[in-house]
């Protein structure tokens, strides 16, 4: 049997359950994930940065961990919190299980906890700061670190690559659909400024015949002039979009110059740049079924998401910008663009393909820009 230990909330809620993964002892901003599938892609995505991870599906670890289908080339998130864990994998891909890549990444794991009970809790009360420790920690000691330590505001520049670095294709496989119609499509070069970018973003980015330089968050606008691109992109990423004033500051000068495209996070910064608010949610949105309106067609679209902080919907009003897709849950802002400067961005994550391919149109969109 594993060892036993706790997650306390920051409101004194206690949960005891068993330890997988690493033994550390970590305070963390606590959130859920209702998707019933794509751990491995939740555990690796950057956007989860200091959080911790409560998986509503109640069977995790299952299919092991795949060598293919990481988001990053390591683990950042916070911790991971599941009803059931399962440490005998089995799926002919795997090659370790999920306790042994969190283990050798340092991310803590408990299970055997009541889930769904802690789910309403942040669905009711908000996303709060936790700390995941060892069973003999009180809960006034517990109560006492939470007190004291606060979550880092520095996890953009903790995932985001320290050196630019380039992603190339081959012309003769860029043949690709764009809307309906199969085309063979010139090749372009973009610059994607890395945020937490996802392995999967740069791969669709690939897909459409893009070579990618990929540069560091704080890159100033002339670094990125000089390389001489086609199109901007921006990528999602973690925390709170006003933590990276250096990025918007970019994306400022880059308005106008080249079409720009944001995912995510990067969406939030477009927003901000333009002169538009963010704001945090209760307990943001993360999910793999999240329905959002296309304005512009009328369609509903199933997407992926995972964000705690959304685009003020008053504050685009004073804005260039145009709302193109809202969430049908509540409203919230899911997409914008402004025609005269070629720019456009969406909240959640077309490259996740939950619909299965309901927002892969937008890398479309944007080659059109280009």
């Amino acid at each position: 049997m594993s060892k036993k230990r706790k997650l306390i909330t920051e409101t004194g809620q206690e949960y005891i359950g068993y330890g997988f993964g690493s033994g550390a002892s970590r305070v963390c901003e606590l959130v859920f994930n209702t998707s019933m599938a794509g751990y491995q892609e939740i555990v690796s995505d950057p956007s989860y940065t200091y959080q911790a991870i409560v998986m509503s599906y109640p069977l995790i670890g299952n299919y092991g961990m795949a060598e293919d289908d990481y988001e990053s080339e390591f683990l950042s998130a916070g911790a991971l919190i599941v009803h059931e864990y399962n440490d005998i994998p089995s799926n002919f891909r795997s090659i370790n299980t999920l306790s042994e890549v969190m283990e050798k990444y340092d991310v803590p794991g408990l299970y055997g906890i009541d889930t769904r009970k802690l789910v309403r809790f942040i669905r009711n009360n908000g996303s709060c700061k936790a700390l995941i420790t060892d069973e003999t920690t009180t809960l006034e000691e517990s109560l006492k670190i939470l007190e004291k330590t606060s979550i880092p505001t520095d996890a953009v520049s903790k995932v985001s690559c320290s050196n630019a670095w380039k992603s190339r294709v081959i012309l003769s496989q860029a043949a690709q659909a764009v809307g309906t119609k199969p085309v063979i499509v010139k090749k372009k070069h973009i610059v994607a400024i890395d945020c937490g970018m996802k392995k999967n973003i740069v791969s669709s980015l690939n897909a459409m015949g893009l070579d990618v330089t990929i540069v560091p968050w704080n890159t100033d606008s002339e670094a990125i002039k000089k390389l001489h691109p086609d199109g901007i992109f921006v990528s999602n990423g973690p925390g709170n979009p006003e933590d990276v004033p250096e990025t918007i500051a970019t994306i400022k000068k880059l308005i106008g110059e080249y079409p720009i495209f944001g995912i995510c996070l990067g969406h939030q910064l477009i927003s901000l740049a333009y002169g538009a608010k963010t704001y945090k949610l209760k307990f943001g949105h993360r999910g793999g079924n999240h329905p959002v309106k296309n304005l512009l067609t009328g369609k509903i679209e199933i997407t992926s998401q995972n964000h705690s902080y959304a685009v003020d919907t008053e504050s685009v009003k004073n804005t260039p910008l145009e709302v193109t897709h809202i969430n049908i849950l509540d409203n919230t802002v899911e997409g914008v663009r402004c025609v005269n400067d070629r720019v456009m961005s969406v909240q959640y994550h077309p490259e996740s393909a939950p619909g299965p391919r309901d927002g892969s149109y937008l890398f479309g969109e944007f080659l059109k820009l280009l």
